[in-house]
């Protein structure tokens, strides 16, 4: 094995998927582009790393509440441009043209080209890390939409785009939850 820089060490693992993480401060949306995520269990919980520089910090902060809006590869341009820009200065729905749908659970927007959307709560946040735990209170997923393949940032400005699928529920069966 070679050496690897250890501040390109992250790279081999941050590949979680890109997600749009979407809120409302009360007078308007907002979205914002974030690449490192993670699930914490099987019971919808999640966390994301962000923080103050970010816009979206302070409705997060304030309304405990967003939404994950997970894209698929046709929507990369639309990720790395709404990451690109700060909702300080714009209109991100309306500059990528992103449809705003009503979530059930709470007052973020889900975001209608999307994958799926996860309505979040905040249960936490690690200031120390940017760390923001969140607890899934509904999903919803577009089960007609053809394209369904995932981003995975690798840090390093290229991403990975899930593949083929390769199944063995049944070899794992007694290690799934429930309804998996």
């Amino acid at each position: 094995m070679q050496s690897l820089s250890l501040d390109k060490a992250f790279t081999l693992i941050e590949p979680g998927p890109v997600v749009l993480v979407t809120t409302h401060d009360g007078v308007r949306a907002n979205v914002m582009t974030i690449t490192w995520t993670m699930v914490l269990g099987f019971s919808a919980e999640f966390a994301i790393t962000t923080g103050a520089w970010n816009y979206s910090w302070g409705a997060l902060e304030r309304t405990r509440e967003c939404v994950l809006a997970i894209p698929t590869v046709d929507l990369i341009d639309t990720a790395i441009g709404v990451g690109a820009c700060s909702g300080r200065d714009t209109d991100k729905f309306a500059k990528f043209r992103l449809t705003a749908l009503p979530g059930r659970q709470v007052g973020a927007p889900l975001i209608g080209e999307c994958l799926a959307n996860i309505e979040c709560r905040v249960v936490d946040i690690v200031e120390r890390h940017g760390i923001v735990v969140l607890q899934g209170v509904a999903a919803h997923i577009d089960e007609a939409r053809k394209e369904r393949r995932m981003l995975h940032a690798v840090g390093d400005g290229t991403f990975i785009v899930d593949g083929r699928k390769i199944d063995r529920r049944e070899a794992m069966r007694e290690k799934l939850p429930p309804g998996v």
